[in-house]
């Protein structure tokens, strides 16, 4: 649809969402964040989608929340009351999600950015958690931003304000990889192409796996990660993988060209 703010296109096994509402800095207005869940739902229910890239058009990557709609309404209508389902999905998801930034990204955009699995972001692009300056709280980006950022950055970021570029980003845990401008699409795609040749389940359950609180008791973790590795290697897909290395094939879930 022509008035659509979110696009959404599948090709070899990647399925790429595409903020496009250029005109109020690709903010999180009501349209876009709707549009935004429903594409993040249509990518992890299809079986053809191995990896989720999560990009933009114009010169800013997300703005944050949309400051207008936000204007005059209560606590109870503000459109940040959506904003933590779509976080969720995003950590949750299935698929491996990419971020791809060729511009700056600002509070609920740098949320979304953390709750990527892999984040890529050009030289030039910067970053703010801005909310202290307008007097509101990062409290709901911070559920995802904190397991990512060094303590002390993050006390100093999200107090002060202050704008940081995409090498102290990556420095201090909010990307992986801070790259010329015109080399992000070549940086994404050598990520989506590792990523592919992961096994689907096996993908899903690392990241379940990644993102669950450990025991303290070290028996009871390798017992939980002993059950959990040998469901796998003797599953369809570890089985599958086991034969396909020693037949020296790629295994059946790699996506084929075209």
């Amino acid at each position: 649809m022509a008035d659509e703010l979110v696009h959404y296109e599948v090709r070899r096994g990647i399925a790429t969402i595409t903020l496009d509402s250029p005109h109020n800095r690709n903010a999180l207005s009501a349209q876009l964040r709707r549009e935004l869940k429903e594409h993040l739902t249509a990518a992890a229910s299809d079986d053809q989608v191995r990896v989720v890239v999560l990009t933009h058009t114009g010169t800013v990557f997300c703005s944050g929340m949309d400051l207008k709609e936000a204007a005059g309404a209560s606590a109870g209508d503000q459109g940040v009351n959506e904003f933590p389902a779509i976080l969720e999905q995003l950590w949750t998801s299935p698929k491996p999600v990419v971020a791809a930034l060729k511009g700056p990204a600002r509070a609920g955009g740098v949320g979304i950015v953390a709750a990527c699995d892999i984040a890529v972001a050009a030289n030039e692009a910067t970053f703010a958690f801005s909310e202290v300056r307008i007097g509101v709280v990062p409290a709901v980006i911070s559920v995802t931003v904190l397991p990512r950022l060094l303590p002390r950055q993050a006390h100093e970021l999200f107090l002060t304000g202050e704008a940081f570029d995409a090498q102290r980003a990556k420095e201090i845990g909010l990307l992986n990889s801070a790259v010329p401008v015109d080399g992000v699409d070549a940086e994404v795609r050598r990520y989506t192409d590792m990523l592919a040749l992961g096994a689907p389940n096996a993908l899903a359950a690392t990241k379940e796996m990644l993102q669950q609180e450990r025991s303290t008791n070290l028996g009871e973790v390798f017992a939980d990660m002993l059950k959990l590795s040998a469901q796998h290697f003797g599953g369809p897909e570890g089985q599958e993988g086991i034969t396909a290395f020693k037949e020296k094939r790629k295994p059946s879930w790699v996506p084929t060209e075209g």
